[in-house]
């Protein structure tokens, strides 16, 4: 039966769902069909938003606020075209509504035109007192050209309008982050923590600028004041964890991130946390256990495989260690971390040819620390390839010009090479920069450090020091 029409529904959305199970049609207010569209819109049912639509504005053809809603919809599916068309009709019949600018806004921006869009949302500014959404809106679009701090001072804005907006409050810590202004953030929160004493995600967040400066026992606490703020916050519990870790207190930690697993389902992360708590303490058993729980619960976390890499290679269990690096490779195969780890087990196995090729993936994935370029070139010398582990190491040189390990390592391939002229000259420089490492060369070297040439070379580079 149809609704009367003078009826008012108190439940709009209810109503309308009833109305779509049977042949009949109610009447809806055109404010009742903005409310049913945007519920819609807010849980992600576009499908029942553009009925909405559809019959709202058949019973209300010249409302504004649904041909808007409309348009909304249009700009979500990229139809833009004809959104704009329908906006130049809109504009013309009422060139004051901020709502019009906003979608032109809209439309630019996913044109990839942020200066446009900037524009327009400064122009619906103008147009309106309840400015909350817009602010919002030029926070993203600042985020959007990398313009970090305008980004920060709307969706600050943002915060002010309502201070339980969180979701702008997250923006706000995440710009002071990019911005590296961790000591601002702080500030921030401090200020915001003074007006919302109970906000446990401002504490949460507190927590983590400390952490990120180190300051561990001021993490500590912030994270306990987002405890007692809220005693079910996650989140809170696990960084409080990581905060024990760093401290060396590793029960407390197991205790928080054991919290964590018994007020929620149980997470990969917290039992691999667990895992390296246990290792810490020497607990290799129930590390081992936590670790192989980490991976039943999350078989493509790749951290998991690679922390039961690590507990078997530190227990020279070269040949397990290689099963599970390989299973983190074949997740995570563009990893630079698990090939440099793949190469080192194989060097420990004296797999020479395989730690050649997993070096170089590691190098060619953008691992270029310093001992990977030494291990790479030990590994190439220690398969009889003298003149690769010189190529090596000169490639190393261009990322670490000043180390003089790479030169006093470059000064005795160049002797195994028989080119001593070459090697002069890397041995000479490797001493004017630190003559202290010469036991590098005389470990790994003994018969050339022992020799006339290098006894001749370092009296004279001493005598020059003087």
């Amino acid at each position: 039966m149809a609704l009367d029409p003078n009826e008012k529904p108190n439940q709009p959305v209810t109503k309308f769902e009833s109305m779509l199970k049977t042949d009949d049609v109610y009447f809806f207010d055109a404010e009742d069909f903005e409310d049913i569209i945007h519920h819609y819109l807010n849980n992600g049912k576009i499908s029942l938003a553009k009925k909405a639509i559809k019959i709202g504005l058949q019973q209300h053809p010249e409302s504004m606020e649904l041909k808007l809603l409309d348009v909304e919809v249009m700009v979500f599916e990229n139809n833009l075209e004809l959104a704009e068309k329908i906006l130049d009709r809109l504009q013309l019949l009422d060139g004051t509504n901020e709502e019009i600018y906003i979608q032109r806004a809209n439309i630019y921006s996913k044109k990839d035109n942020h200066e446009a869009a900037v524009a327009l949302l400064k122009k619906a500014l103008s147009l309106t007192e309840e400015s909350f959404d817009i602010y919002a809106l030029l926070g993203m679009e600042y985020l959007f050209m990398d313009d970090y701090e305008q980004a920060k001072v709307n969706f600050m804005k943002c915060v002010s309008f309502d201070e339980h907006d969180y979701s702008s409050l997250y923006n706000v810590i995440y710009c002071f982050e990019f911005l590296e202004d961790y000591e601002g953030a702080i500030a921030y929160l401090n200020e915001y923590l003074e007006r919302n004493p109970y906000c446990q995600v401002a504490w949460h967040q507190l927590g983590k600028q400390y952490f990120t400066l180190k300051l561990y026992e001021e993490a500590l606490a912030a994270f306990d004041f987002a405890i007692i703020s809220d005693d079910t916050f996650l989140g809170a519990y696990f960084e409080k964890g990581k905060v024990l870790e760093k401290l060396g207190r590793y029960n407390e930690a197991i205790e928080n991130y054991e919290t964590t697993i018994s007020i929620d389902d149980p997470t990969s992360h917290a039992y691999l946390r667990i895992g390296k708590c246990h290792e810490k303490l020497a607990n290799d058993d129930l590390a081992k256990f936590y670790f192989y729980q980490t991976v039943h619960e999350d078989p493509l976390l790749d951290k998991g495989w690679l922390a039961i890499t690590n507990f078997y290679f530190k227990k020279h269990k070269y040949d397990r260690a290689l099963y599970y690096i390989n299973k983190a490779i074949n997740i995570d195969g563009e990893n630079a971390k698990y090939w440099k780890k793949c190469a080192r087990i194989h060097a420990a196995l004296e797999h020479y040819d395989e730690a050649d090729f997993a070096f170089k993936q590691a190098v060619d994935l953008g691992n270029y620390e310093l001992d990977t370029w030494l291990n790479w070139a030990e590994v190439v010398t220690q398969n009889q390839e003298v003149e690769a582990a010189i190529q090596i190491l000169l490639q190393g040189l261009e990322f670490y010009p000043e180390e003089a390990v790479i030169l006093y390592k470059m000064a005795g391939l160049y002797l195994m090479a028989n080119d001593p002229v070459k090697a002069q000259y890397r041995f000479r420089k490797a001493l004017k920069k630190d003559i202290e490492m010469v036991d590098i060369f005389k470990e790994e070297f003994p018969s050339f450090y022992d020799s006339v040439w290098a006894r001749n070379i370092i009296e004279s580079v001493q005598k020059a020091s003087k």
